[in-house]
């Protein structure tokens, strides 16, 4: 397996990752099983603001091992601050993670419950860095907001992208993805746990200040269904549905978890 053909299969799946990428065996590995009852509450995190503008949005691609809609970056119009975060830190893109079956698919568990998908919404410290792929190595190079998705209710803010996906269902596809407001795929509450940790794909860089809200958002079984009608493989391969792109927890170590609320 070469680093560029990693994936989630038996062979090149996360067990095997380490065998390329060492840091799959590092100290701030994520993601993580979240204790509820080990976690901190941490009266200094202050509230989170999420400012996001829609017209940042540019577009949406299928990278054979997830989607996401990825935004204009360059200007200050989508920004992340508050919560453990020094300063604010920029909207680079969005992505999901799930699995085979409604209720198997998140990367964080809570108390060993795992749900049916887990949304991330990348970030990078501007204030520090000149780029997404400066701040990407770096230890506080990036905030990622973690979201999971509880097979229930149809969602409506996730409408227009679970409408989108028949367009880029092969590896490589891309298309214009305009005019949209990540925010919609927020919980009502913005209680959230905190730590650090890393990307949870390859490179594995141990660069991420994860916040992960509490409160999941719904989505219903047919909107779930059209993530599984991904592809891992391009167009003219035979077809391998994208289920199961998720990576197991990791050690948490002598990592605290800290909460903003009791």
């Amino acid at each position: 397996m070469s680093g560029h053909h990693w994936g989630y299969g038996e062979e090149n799946g996360p067990a095997e990752w380490h065998k390329d990428f060492q840091i799959a065996k590092g100290e701030r590995q994520s993601p993580i099983d979240i204790q509820p009852g080990e976690a901190t509450y941490d009266a200094t995190l202050k509230p989170l603001s999420v400012i996001y503008d829609p017209a940042s949005a540019l577009s949406m691609g299928n990278n054979g091992h997830s989607f996401s809609v990825e935004y204009d970056d360059s200007g200050e119009k989508c920004v992340l601050s508050g919560g453990p975060l020094p300063n604010p830190y920029k909207l680079k893109q969005f992505h999901f993670h799930w699995g085979a079956a409604d209720g198997s698919g998140s990367e964080h568990t809570v108390a060993g419950k795992t749900y049916s998908a887990e949304l991330h919404l990348v970030h990078w410290n501007s204030a520090k860095y000149k780029s997404f792929a400066e701040a990407a190595n770096k230890s506080d190079g990036l905030a990622v907001l973690g979201v999971f998705l509880e097979a229930g209710a149809e969602n409506p803010g996730l409408k227009k992208v679970t409408d989108t996906l028949n367009i880029i269902r092969s590896k490589g596809a891309k298309v214009d993805f305009l005019d949209y407001d990540p925010s919609v795929l927020l919980p009502k509450s913005l209680d959230f746990w905190t730590y650090l940790g890393s990307l949870t794909t390859p490179p594995l860089f141990e660069s991420v200040t994860w916040i992960v809200f509490k409160e999941p958002i719904s989505a219903s079984k047919e909107q779930l269904a059209r993530f599984r009608e991904l592809l891992f493989t391009c167009e003219g391969d035979s077809e391998n549905c994208m289920v199961d792109n998720y990576r197991p927890p990791q050690p948490l170590g002598g990592r605290t978890v800290r909460a903003s609320f009791q």
